[in-house]
C-alpha cells in the first residue's frame, strides 16, 4: 500500500473502496490511508503481508515516539479497519488493543476572555467563522461548511449539513449572532459558501486553525485555544 508509484495498487484501491461503500468522511478516509501505509512503510513490506505480532510491534514504536493517545487510536481504528474489512481476517481486529486515554478536562475560556479573543481576529471572514463556531457550538468542520442558504432567520435556526456521523442536524440561531452574519454578509455578499475559500471551495479549516493560534497570543491568553475550544465554552456558558 506504499506509494511508490504513481498508480494505485489493487489493495489500496479495495480499501478506498471500501470506505467509499461505508459512507466514511473524507478525513477519516486520508487518516486510515496514511495510517496503514506508515504502517507498511515502518516494516517495508506490504500490510497484508503483516500479521499481529508486527502491528504490536508497531505500536510499542510509536509509543516511544511520544504519539498523543487520540493519534495512536486513530491508528488502531485504521489497522482494525484494514484488516476486518478490507483483509476480511476477522480474528485480528479485536485483538489489536486500543490504548486508555487520560481524561484531562478541556480548557474553558470567560465570556470574557471569548470577547478578547474573537476582538484579535483581524480577517473580518475568519473572525465571523469562529464567531458562530462560538455561538452556535458548532465544530470546525461544520462552520466552514455552512452556506448562505442554511441560516434560517425565520424559525432562528441554523442547518449543518453532513456534521459527524454524516449527520445532519440544526441548531439554534441566537438574535445576536443573527445580527452579526447580517452585517458580515452585507460587508463581502457571499453567493454561496457562508465563509467562501479559494475557487469554489469554502474557507479550509487550516485558516481557522492558524487564526486561532495568532488570535490567542495577540488577546494575551494563557489557555490553548482552538475552535474546539469555543465549542465547549459554548456549552459551559449555556449552563
Amino acid at each position: 500500500m506504499t506509494d511508490t508509484t504513481t498508480s494505485v495498487s489493487p489493495l489500496r484501491r479495495r480499501m478506498i473502496d471500501d470506505m467509499m461503500l461505508r459512507n466514511l468522511s473524507p478525513a477519516t478516509q486520508r487518516s486510515y490511508l496514511h495510517a496503514v501505509t506508515k504502517f507498511s512503510r515502518h516494516f517495508g513490506r506490504s500490510p497484508d503481508r503483516l500479521g499481529l505480532e508486527d502491528v504490536r510491534a508497531f505500536q510499542v514504536y510509536l509509543v516511544s515516539q511520544g504519539i498523543s493517545w487520540p493519534s495512536l487510536n486513530q491508528t488502531v481504528c485504521a489497522l482494525r479497519f484494514f484488516y476486518g474489512v478490507t483483509l476480511n481476517r476477522d480474528e485480528i481486529p479485536e485483538r489489536i488493543a486500543y490504548a486508555r486515554t487520560p481524561r484531562k478536562l478541556p480548557a474553558i475560556l470567560s465570556p470574557d476572555e471569548v470577547v478578547r479573543f474573537l476582538e484579535a481576529v483581524p480577517s473580518l471572514k475568519s473572525r465571523a467563522a469562529l464567531t458562530t463556531a462560538y455561538a452556535a457550538g458548532l465544530r470546525v468542520s461544520e462552520a466552514v461548511s455552512l452556506k448562505v442558504g442554511d441560516i434560517d432567520s425565520d424559525r432562528m435556526l441554523l442547518q449543518v449539513r453532513h456534521g459527524k456521523g454524516a449527520k445532519d442536524r440544526t441548531v439554534m440561531l441566537s438574535a445576536q449572532l443573527l445580527d452579526i452574519l447580517r452585517t458580515y454578509w452585507r460587508l463581502t455578499r457571499p453567493a454561496d459558501w457562508l465563509f467562501p475559500g479559494r475557487g469554489k471551495r469554502p474557507i479550509d479549516v487550516t485558516v481557522l486553525h492558524s487564526a486561532c493560534r495568532s488570535a490567542t497570543k495577540a488577546a494575551g491568553l494563557t489557555k490553548k485555544v482552538s475552535v474546539h475550544t469555543l465549542r465547549h465554552s459554548f456549552a459551559t456558558h449555556l449552563l
